[in-house]
């Protein structure tokens, strides 16, 4: 038998943006896996599993009860969104270290977020729900132009638009709605006010309270009006953090976070930070990975620590920055052609890894017909001394890569 701490994972997401968190776990703990389907990449890193409906919450708990009657669990994680509330609840059953139910309901519902930054005097933005349409059109007499029309409760940027003027509320609100009827939580609307200004987000490990801001990640957005994230950079030395440090301090205190690991999102309005909101685990996009590369700091070990009841090290060991770039097509289609200059990708140190998401043949869908899970065609990484060498890295590997679709008429 190991002598290693052993720690229940709930559910280990897609191998390509998120192997890497099991990968890190699996370094300090033996993985306890309970998952949707029978593993395949996971194996190398896991010592037992169950296979169970991770969205019959129910059948959820029965699954992990049972791999706590042959493991002596030291705690439970998972940094798969729809999966915060189960695992919160699963953790409660099991006595193992965890926030409440009622905490992670907070972070997954938008307007219940809302409410908690304006108690606590948070600066957020105005927000309203909206059952229905004429409920949306009251609601934006009162916030006014521009504004946001979102799910309640879902993520990714899913159903998220911006208007401009109230002849676009009726098709903006089919398209929120679309993507809140997805949710198994609250399938509601939020009309609210538009943050004008860069979008970042602060990385962050909240341990017996105490929040500490380890990184900011810098956001690139494609085109108005969806929200869709199409790349992100962290830079070990962004003088950034300071000044934004203290407002994600303060939105996860309001949320009565006590421990884990957040994604807190926010934009900079004439300079100043204003809450999105904060998500009670590791940022997607690989984020925790460019942290590490940047930083030094290991943020799935941090969340398995912190499960576990542990004191994390969140000392940095690197002072470089790193970036990724999403690769979409110029249009929808079925793809025809997705390439890199091998030469160049073989000689070039820093370009740390590119990834292929979609095979040549498979049908590409860009906002508003499709999402994330349906516009990337990959995705490639790269690092640097500082963000503005990560940036020109960036831009540099991106002439030597080709992503093509044919037109569909």
């Amino acid at each position: 038998m190991s002598a290693r701490p052993r720690l229940l994972v709930v559910s280990p997401g897609d191998e390509i943006y998120r192997s890497y968190c099991l990968e890190r776990v699996a370094a300090s703990y033996d993985v306890v896996l309970l998952t949707g389907t029978e593993p395949s990449w996971e194996k190398p890193y896991i010592v037992d599993h169950a296979v169970v409906d991770l969205d019959d919450t129910t059948a959820l708990l029965a699954s992990g009860r049972v791999l706590a009657e042959r493991h002596e669990l030291a705690g439970v994680v998972t940094w798969t969104e729809w999966h915060l509330v189960p695992t919160a609840r699963l953790a409660r059953a099991l006595d193992l270290p965890s926030n409440s139910v009622e905490v992670m309901r907070a972070c997954r519902n938008k307007a219940t977020a809302r409410t908690l930054f304006a108690r606590h005097g948070v600066p957020s933005a105005a927000s309203m729900r909206a059952r229905s349409l004429v409920e949306a059109g009251l609601a934006t007499m009162t916030i006014g132009y521009p504004a946001v029309i979102k799910p309640a409760a879902f993520a990714g940027s899913i159903g998220v638009i911006r208007i401009d003027r109230p002849e676009q509320l009726p098709d903006a609100f089919d398209f929120a709605s679309a993507g809140a009827g997805q949710s198994r939580e609250d399938t509601a609307v939020l009309v609210e006010e538009y943050l004008d200004g860069p979008e970042i987000s602060v990385e962050c490990v909240t341990h017996r309270g105490v929040t500490t801001a380890v990184a900011v990640t810098r956001k690139s957005l494609g085109p108005a009006p969806y929200f869709e994230e199409t790349g992100h950079t962290v830079d070990a030395g962004d003088p950034l953090l300071v000044q934004v440090a203290p407002v994600a301090a303060a939105a996860v205190k309001a949320l009565g976070i006590t421990d884990g690991v957040q994604h807190v999102e926010m934009r900079l309005v004439d300079g100043r930070p204003r809450l999105i909101e904060v998500n009670a685990r590791i940022g997607g996009d690989m984020i925790g990975h460019l942290v590490r590369l940047a930083t030094g700091i290991d943020l799935p070990t941090a969340a398995a620590d912190l499960a576990c009841g542990r004191t994390p090290d969140l000392t940095p060991t690197r002072h470089e920055a790193a970036g990724i770039r999403m690769l979409y097509p110029a249009a929808s289609g079925p793809l025809t052609e997705r390439h890199i200059n091998q030469p160049f990708a073989a000689h070039t140190s820093w370009l740390r890894q590119v990834q292929w998401t979609r095979q040549v043949g498979e049908l590409i869908l860009l906002p508003p017909d499709g999402d994330l899970f349906t516009a990337r065609a990959g995705f490639y990484v790269v690092t640097g001394r500082d963000t503005a060498q990560v940036n020109e890295r960036l831009d540099t590997a991106a002439n030597e890569i080709t992503v093509a679709t044919q037109a569909v008429p």
